[in-house]
């Protein structure tokens, strides 16, 4: 079954998304389980105020979606290109070396995040504008830590936003204000990991099952047990990462929504299901600090060089 191809996004403008779920959730088939506590409603609709376990980043009351873990799953495997210092795609383990050739998304933009988190957290001015591309995207950046790459903050916004901007803002949004963490730190920079995710081929589904574990991000629309209209959403790696089937991820999301009552296949029908794709590419701080190595000096950023890099 094919669903209906958008161009755009689905939502109003401006929404912005927060991924959660520290721990991986053990799921019945049955889906009656609760898992997680965010959820969420659409800022200015008429399903009432929001409710709770609403997690949000305190800006303009915006929304936040939840996902789980945004891990490697599917993102570009890049190393340091040793003649120019600059990132560049590897093969992948099935050794399709130019899957990543035709992707909008780069390990520049994971860079240029860093270069902004860098910045504040140091007190340079913003560095300058950067010479990858432009377009609009809905957009998540993604900040890990340490061996095990635990989240350490997550949001992103499902309207199309300018990439320089949008990735500029949410940068700063899910290192510094994404509720369920304090707000990262300089002493913390060496352990971290950047993610940047862009949403694409946004389509509606037919219905609950019209989408591929692995291949789209799903978001669901769904009127809870007191009449009010709540969202949920998973990245398309999530349900891949918690090997989940199509009900035991559509269940998770209800629970993640705030749905408490037993969700029936009756139930499950009711949903209004957008499918998507996303491109994401991941880089650690050792792999940045590479390649903006001509702007460190006894390990310390001075802010000129780096403007030099956008130059």
């Amino acid at each position: 079954r094919m669903g209906k191809r958008r161009c755009v996004p689905p939502l109003e403008p401006k929404l912005a998304a927060g991924c959660c779920g520290v721990k991986k959730p053990k799921l019945s088939g049955s889906g009656t389980h609760s898992h997680g506590n965010q959820a969420t409603t659409v800022p200015g609709s008429s399903s009432g105020p929001l409710q709770n376990h609403q997690h949000t980043d305190g800006n303009n009351g915006r929304e936040n979606v939840s996902d789980l873990t945004l891990g490697p799953g599917n993102s570009p495997i890049t190393r340091m290109n040793s003649t120019s210092g600059a990132l560049s795609p590897l093969s992948r383990p099935n050794g399709t070396a130019n899957s990543t050739k035709n992707l909008v998304v780069t390990a520049e933009m994971c860079c240029y995040c860093f270069d902004v988190l860098y910045c504040h957290l140091y007190g340079f001015p913003q560095p300058r504008l950067p010479r990858f591309t432009n377009d609009p995207y809905p957009l998540f950046v993604t900040w890990k830590t340490g061996r095990d790459k635990r989240l350490r903050g997550c949001i992103g916004t499902f309207s199309a936003m300018n990439l320089h901007s949008g990735l500029r803002e949410y940068t700063l949004t899910s290192a510094l204000k994404d509720s369920r963490f304090p707000p990262l730190t300089r002493e913390e920079l060496p352990k971290l990991f950047c993610s940047v995710s862009l949403l694409t081929n946004f389509e509606d589904a037919s219905d609950y099952l019209d989408w591929e574990v692995g291949i789209h991000g799903i978001r669901i629309e769904f009127i809870n047990e007191k009449g009010v209209k709540r969202t949920a959403t998973y990245l398309p790696e999530v349900a891949k990462e918690q090997d989940w089937d199509q009900i035991q991820t559509i269940d998770s999301l209800l629970r993640k929504g705030g749905f408490k009552a037993p969700i029936t296949n009756d139930f499950r029908k009711t949903i209004k299901l957008t499918r998507y794709r996303s491109e994401k590419v991941t880089i650690s701080y050792a792999e940045y600090m590479a390649s903006r190595q001509h702007c460190f000096q006894n390990g310390t950023l001075h802010a000129p060089p780096l403007y030099n890099h956008y130059s």
